[in-house]
């Protein structure tokens, strides 16, 4: 089925979906707090970048810091508007017009839970880089790996649910 014969089908969002909004936008505000309410106290030099093991290898300006927050706020909102649209969504020659309604909420779904990971993901990475900044010990600590794993872990799984769709 071609993109411009696909449906398009108003899917209400699930309580899944709405508990993972809620969870994001938090993780969004915590970040955006931590930051700020640490603003004045951060020294010039904050971690900038941390190595496969979690260790800190490049310092930069705190100025950086602002980076995350930035690229986390914009990906939020361009995911959402993708997620809006999953008639326009990639999806294996085998949709039609029988199966499309279980193809878009997997794909709508995969974007939301991500989406959010990522916040969290993302406020955890600013919340470890002003903790360590400010005299914490420099590594990202183990929460971080937990977090990569469980956004790898959804999209293993809504892969897995996308080959079990008839």
């Amino acid at each position: 089925m071609s993109l411009t014969k696909r449906p398009k089908i108003e899917i209400l969002k699930t309580k899944s979906e709405w508990l993972m909004d809620m969870i994001g936008y938090i993780a969004l505000a915590i970040m955006l707090i931590v930051l700020f309410m640490n603003w004045r106290e951060l020294p010039n030099e904050v971690p900038a970048h941390f190595d496969g093991s979690g260790n800190v290898d490049r310092w930069g300006s705190r100025w950086e810091l602002l980076i995350l927050p930035g690229i986390g706020i914009a990906m939020h909102f361009f995911l959402m508007i993708f997620e809006k649209f999953p008639e326009t969504h990639n999806y294996p020659a085998r949709i039609n017009e029988s199966n499309a309604e279980v193809f878009y909420r997997n794909s709508r779904q995969t974007l939301n839970y991500m989406r959010n990971i990522i916040n969290i993901l993302f406020a955890y990475i600013v919340y470890r880089s002003v903790t360590i900044a400010l005299g914490d010990a420099a590594t990202i600590g183990w929460p971080f790996f937990v977090i990569m794993a469980a956004l790898f872990g959804v999209l293993i799984w809504k892969m897995i649910k996308i080959m079990r769709i008839k």
